[in-house]
């Protein structure tokens, strides 16, 4: 494996989060460098991002999360990864807390740590959020995305404990219409994936996967109890669960007239993929369950 130098690389994915990116890019001024990698925002994302000292700027185009992440991980310097999405933050709790297993010595490859997720400034404590959590902290070369469009699982090695404290994610902060739109794009990413999956829908599923989805989040996992917030945020992930599967049933409807669908791109490079496929050929690799959010 080639040789780092101790320390943390803080590495963030980003497009068009100016509202965000500063403060997610602050939270992790602990790190030794910060890699940004910039999806060719049209808004001042790159300019606030490249203002601050440690950050290194690069620009890729997007096939997801996995793709992007992975991609990422390449540029890195030091031993170890803390990664944010833009819209999220590393507590100065959760940074004490990694800053003090890196002193005493790490005892695994990776940690696991939860998620407090908030919707126009108020956390959303249900909804399907009670347990959220993912790995953000690893040793370089250990951990990687599977090749998904959308909710790519990271791959790590070995046990993976859960920290004590918490990363926030403001998942839903100023720009509620662009969240959105932004559950149209991952219909249509999801419903890419399934396609390249080989799945099909009916117009059945159109009509039962969002009225269940709805009932899962709201009902079985307690969305009425976030008030109007939760019965917004569940009705807008019935809505996502829908543009999935009716893009699906469009495609294979324009499929039989002999028109191909337009698939999001993927990226099939083999050099995205080879660090999974170590991890996965190893004995105790296994998938966080959550894996990323877009």
């Amino acid at each position: 494996m080639e040789e780092f130098e101790f320390g943390v690389t803080g590495l963030v994915t980003c497009f068009n989060e100016e509202h965000n990116v500063g403060a997610c890019i602050e939270s992790l001024q602990w790190c030794d460098e910060i890699i940004v990698v910039d999806s060719f925002s049209t808004d001042r994302t790159p300019e606030i991002a490249q203002s601050y000292d440690k950050v290194r700027f690069f620009q890729r185009e997007y096939f997801g999360a996995g793709a992007q992440k992975n991609w990422a991980m390449e540029k890195v310097r030091y031993q170890w990864v803390f990664l944010l999405d833009s819209d999220e933050r590393c507590t100065p709790e959760l940074q004490k807390e990694v800053q003090a297993i890196l002193k005493t010595g790490p005892k695994y490859l990776a940690y696991m740590m939860n998620r407090s997720v908030y919707l126009l400034g108020k956390r959303i404590r249900y909804s399907g959020w009670q347990r959220d959590r993912v790995s953000r902290f690893f040793k370089t070369g250990t951990a990687y995305y599977e090749n998904r469009r959308v909710h790519s699982m990271l791959h790590t090695t070995g046990e993976v404990p859960i920290l004590k404290n918490t990363i926030e994610h403001h998942m839903v902060d100023r720009t509620f219409t662009e969240y959105a739109f932004r559950l149209g794009k991952y219909g249509y990413w999801g419903a890419g994936q399934m396609w390249r999956d080989g799945k099909r829908a009916g117009v059945t599923k159109v009509v039962t996967r969002p009225l269940w989805r709805f009932f899962k989040v709201y009902g079985l996992q307690l969305g009425f109890l976030d008030g109007a917030r939760g019965l917004i945020f569940c009705l807008l992930q019935a809505y996502g669960t829908y543009m999935k599967f009716a893009i699906l049933w469009g495609w294979q409807i324009n499929d039989a007239r002999g028109i191909e669908p337009d698939l999001p791109p993927f990226d099939d490079s083999d050099e995205t993929w080879e660090g999974l496929e170590m991890v996965t050929d190893a004995e105790d690799g296994s998938p966080d369950p959550r894996g990323g959010n877009s």
